[in-house]
C-alpha cells in the first residue's frame, strides 16, 4: 500500500461521532467546572459584603461551597480520563468492526466491558440530569436579582422613595438563617449590589455553567447511542464468527471425509 492508502485506511478506522461526543463532554465538562467554581468564589464574596456581616451566619454555606469546589475538581478529573476511555474504546471497536487490523475476533470479556460502559455512561447520564436542574437554580436567584434591580432603574424620577420599598430578601431562599443580618438589600443598596463587577461576573457565569452541564449532558446521550450501537455490532459480529467457525469446521470435515474415501480407490489401482 502506498502512503495515500495507508492514511485514508487510517482515516476509515477513526469513529468520527465517538470523537464528536468526546469534544462536546470535555468543552462541557470545562465550562461548567471552570465557570462555576469562579463564580461560587463571586458568590460568597457578595454575600459576605451585603448580605450577612456576621460570619457564622454564612459560615456553613462557605463550607459547603468550599466542597462544591473540591467536588468540581473530582468531576473535571474524572470526565477527563473518562473521556480518553470512551473514545479508545470507540477506536477499538471501529477497527474491529471494520476487520482494520487482521482478523476480527471477538470475546465475551469484550463484549461484557462495553456493556459495561453502556450502563455506567447511562447512569452518569441520569446524574447529569440533576447537575443541570441544580446549575439552573444560581441562574434563577440571580435573574430575580437583576430584575429588581431592573424595575428598581425604570421607575421615574419622582418614585425614587417607593424605589426604596423594593426589596431582595437573600433569605427566603434558604442559603441564609432567618436571623441572619441584614440578610436583604433594597432601593439604592439593592442597585449598587447589581452594578459591582462581581454580581456581573457571577450572573454570567453561572449561565455559562448552566450550559455547559446542558452541552455534557447531550455529550453523554449522544456516547449512550454510540456505546448501544457498538455493542449490537459486536453481538452480531460474534455470532458471525462462531456461524463461520461452525462452516469451516463442516468443511474440513467434508474434504477429510472425501480424501479419505478416495484412499481404497488409490490403493486398488
Amino acid at each position: 500500500l502506498g502512503c495515500f492508502e495507508c492514511c485514508i485506511k487510517c482515516l476509515g478506522g477513526v469513529p468520527y461521532a465517538s470523537l464528536v461526543a468526546t469534544i462536546l463532554c470535555f468543552s462541557g465538562v470545562a465550562l461548567f467546572c471552570g465557570c462555576g467554581h469562579v463564580a461560587l468564589t463571586g458568590t460568597v464574596s457578595i454575600l459576605e459584603q451585603h448580605f450577612s456581616t456576621n460570619t457564622s451566619d454564612h459560615a456553613l454555606l462557605t463550607e459547603v461551597i468550599q466542597l462544591m469546589q473540591y467536588v468540581i475538581y473530582g468531576i473535571a478529573s474524572f470526565f477527563f480520563l473518562y473521556g480518553i476511555i470512551l473514545l479508545a474504546e470507540g477506536f477499538y471497536t471501529t477497527s474491529a468492526v471494520k476487520e482494520l487490523h487482521g482478523e476480527f475476533k471477538t470475546t465475551a470479556c469484550g463484549r461484557c466491558i462495553s456493556g459495561m460502559f453502556v450502563f455506567l455512561t447511562y447512569v452518569l447520564g441520569v446524574a447529569w440530569l440533576g447537575v443541570f436542574g441544580f446549575s439552573a437554580v444560581p441562574v434563577f436567584m440571580f435573574y430575580n436579582i437583576w430584575s429588581t434591580c431592573e424595575v428598581i432603574k425604570s421607575l421615574p424620577a419622582n418614585m425614587t422613595a417607593s424605589g426604596e420599598q423594593i426589596c431582595v430578601d437573600i433569605r427566603q431562599y434558604g442559603i441564609l438563617p432567618w436571623n441572619a443580618a441584614p440578610g436583604r438589600a433594597c432601593g439604592s443598596t439593592l442597585e449598587n449590589i447589581c452594578n459591582t463587577n462581581e454580581f456581573y461576573m457571577s450572573y454570567h457565569l453561572f449561565i455559562v455553567a448552566c450550559a455547559g452541564a446542558g452541552a455534557t449532558v447531550i455529550a453523554l446521550i449522544h456516547f449512550l447511542m454510540i456505546l448501544s450501537s457498538n455493542w449490537a455490532y459486536l453481538k452480531d459480529a460474534s455470532k458471525m464468527q462462531a456461524y463461520q467457525d461452525i462452516k469451516a469446521k463442516e468443511e474440513q470435515e467434508l474434504q477429510d471425509i472425501q480424501s479419505r474415501s478416495k484412499e481404497p480407490l488409490n490403493s486398488y489401482t
